[in-house]
């Protein structure tokens, strides 16, 4: 199979970033890379244009950076409350996962924070304070202060017995037919 090296002009992710020199087949060069914008071929000409490439880069990268590094500092000062619903003996239903944390610090910051960034080894069913990492950058790493609180199940008893009717029975939900 021939290759030809190509410079990216922007982030692809199975290849690298811009102005990275990367091999690549000629055919995915010729009809995808290069007609699309996202690749020059090596030529004395976009070598020289290879500095102006990297200098966007490294602008690029240096926002990302600020970015995450201000975003760490608000979640290291952010503390959140989520409660989990347990049982007499305390024993906890369901769990909270990386969503439910990320859902709440949507609601809390006005930030969309993607799940996979939430670095829980497992999800939480303890009640209490947790740690949890949440990685914003390759070099950013910020502690989100979780607190788990118990739901009270009096509430739902409560709710229960409003919906009774009359003799003491709850009443059925009527039975969907699918067609």
């Amino acid at each position: 199979m021939s290759t030809i090296e190509v410079i990216l002009t922007e982030k692809i992710d199975s290849l690298g970033a811009e102005a990275d020199v990367v091999k690549v087949r000629r055919g995915y060069a010729r009809n995808f890379l290069v007609p699309s914008g996202k690749a020059l071929e090596v030529t004395p000409a976009t070598l020289r244009r290879l500095n102006q490439l990297k200098a966007k880069r490294a602008e690029r990268e240096a926002n990302e950076l600020n970015e995450a590094e201000e975003l760490g500092r608000r979640i290291n000062k952010t503390k959140i409350t989520l409660s989990l619903e347990t049982g007499e003996t305390g024993k906890a239903f369901g769990s909270i996962t990386a969503q439910d944390i990320a859902d709440k610090l949507q609601a809390e910051l006005g930030v969309a924070i993607d799940r996979h960034r939430i670095d829980l080894d497992r999800p939480l069913k303890e009640i209490g304070e947790h740690e949890v990492p949440v990685k914003l950058h390759s070099e950013v790493t910020a502690r989100l202060s979780v607190t788990l609180e118990s739901a009270s199940g009096g509430e739902e008893a409560a709710e229960g017995e409003e919906e009774a009717a009359p003799g003491g029975f709850k009443a059925r939900p009527k039975a969907k037919h699918a067609k």
